[in-house]
């Protein structure tokens, strides 16, 4: 196996490149090169959904951040009262957050989310 060195998304791509070529499977190509063929599977799937446009992250929730929040307006039943903020996580999912909320615990919402 090669050592622990980063290799960059360029010699990954060449790599990936000279496999579909080789017509070998993942393991016989990996084996020749010296290199996990876990690691030579993911780059192919990794590199081809950025090929294709999608997302790198597609399955993971969007990163949220505190300038991700967009104010609501106020329902109208209740014009007089505060506003209401709503996160966009992606998938079509939303977190509305009521006024009320904290800004400590809102901040660590935000934290616990962002590791995600």
């Amino acid at each position: 196996m090669e050592t622990r060195g980063r290799t960059d998304r360029a010699e990954w791509q060449k790599r990936i490149e000279r496999w579909r070529d080789s017509g070998l499977s993942a393991d016989q190509f990996a084996a020749e090169l010296g290199i996990n063929a876990g690691t030579l599977r993911y780059w192919k799937y990794h590199l081809g959904k950025e090929a294709r446009g999608e997302s790198a992250n597609a399955r993971k929730p969007a990163r949220v951040k505190a300038s991700d929040l967009v104010e609501l307006p106020a329902p109208v039943a209740a014009v007089a009262g505060p506003a209401v903020f709503e996160l966009e996580l992606g998938a079509e999912r939303k977190l509305r957050i009521p006024p009320q909320f904290e800004a400590a615990a809102l901040e660590r919402l935000l934290a616990v989310l962002e590791r995600r």
